[in-house]
């Protein structure tokens, strides 16, 4: 690379051909802040707000182990009206739920506090955050702003740029809430393909990262499933048990019909030579990919 020339994380990563597999975050519950200035670099932290209401929210957010993201809408920014909050979680149930509300002053998104500990709806449609914060990692504004504009003409009240997601040399990243589901590497023809099918309850392994209900290698080995035998709904696929041995994981997969009712299937970590992973990235580093190395049925 010449001296003129800018690292892009996202086009070495596609470069290089990582996987994505088993990289979304583990979680389940968001809040959300409509914040429609410019985003700092460390986000919901690096806001001037009234100290003790923003360390209230972060206390709040600790104690239910919630991850906060800036939003806002795609395109041409206004500043009428008031801004929204939201808590968003997936209980263990597997029901979806959200509770929405306003916000003008700093002070009336301490009622985030309350909204954390009651019980939202669950008649509501996902939420689609694209991660674009430039300021963060110059790939989610190259890649996540067009795929953003692109996604709201189709679904305008459901889509919403998002601060840092993590893994920013997957650009375009879509997190799809409460429902947990992590897509990468997408644009904007992609990604309108892949929520068309994730709206439809189809889900394929092409673009998916993860469900961040599971932790990485069962991530990764419901990826592998949905790779070998096609798409699935969300919860066509879970994890009915994980066995951690010298070499990786047994992880036995459990589906509905009509999909295989269990598969076994062995999971190895590999650590990835070092190298720049983000475009702000200070110095090269290792990541860790898993590798399916089996998928069976199990032997009666």
């Amino acid at each position: 690379m010449t001296a003129t020339e800018r690292f892009l994380c996202a086009d070495a990563a596609r470069t290089r051909g990582d996987p994505m597999a088993g990289t979304a975050p583990h979680g389940t519950v968001w809040i959300l802040i409509e914040y429609r200035q410019g985003w700092p670099v460390n986000g919901f932290d690096g806001l001037d707000l009234d100290p003790q209401t923003k360390a209230l929210v972060i206390e709040a957010a600790h104690q239910a182990q919630a991850r906060i993201l800036l939003i806002r809408r795609p395109g041409r920014r206004h500043s009428d009206g008031d801004n929204r909050w939201a808590v968003l979680s997936h209980d263990q149930g597997g029901t979806l739920l959200q509770r929405w509300g306003t916000w003008r002053r700093d002070e009336d998104l301490a009622h985030i506090v309350p909204a954390l500990k009651a019980r939202g709806t669950n008649d509501l449609g996902p939420v689609i955050l694209v991660c674009a914060h430039g300021l963060h990692d110059t790939c989610c504004a190259v890649r996540g702003l067009p795929t953003g504009r692109a996604l709201s003409r189709l679904w305008p009240d459901l889509v919403w740029e998002c601060s840092h997601v993590g893994g920013d040399r997957f650009a375009a990243n879509i997190v799809v809430v409460p429902d947990g589901v992590y897509y990468g590497g997408l644009d904007a023809q992609s990604a309108v393909t892949v929520i068309e099918d994730h709206m439809a309850d189809r889900i394929r392994a092409d673009h998916l990262r993860g469900y961040t209900t599971l932790f990485p290698p069962q991530q990764a080995a419901v990826i592998a499933v949905l790779r070998r035998f096609g798409p699935a709904g969300r919860n066509d696929y879970t994890i009915g048990e994980t066995v951690r041995h010298d070499s990786g994981w047994h992880i036995k997969v459990t589906g509905r019909p009509p999909h295989l009712p269990e598969l076994d299937v062995e999971v190895v970590p590999r650590l990835t030579p070092p190298r720049q992973l983000t475009c702000r990235g200070p110095a090269d580093s290792s990541a860790v990919r898993y590798e399916v190395t089996s998928i069976r049925t199990p032997s009666r």
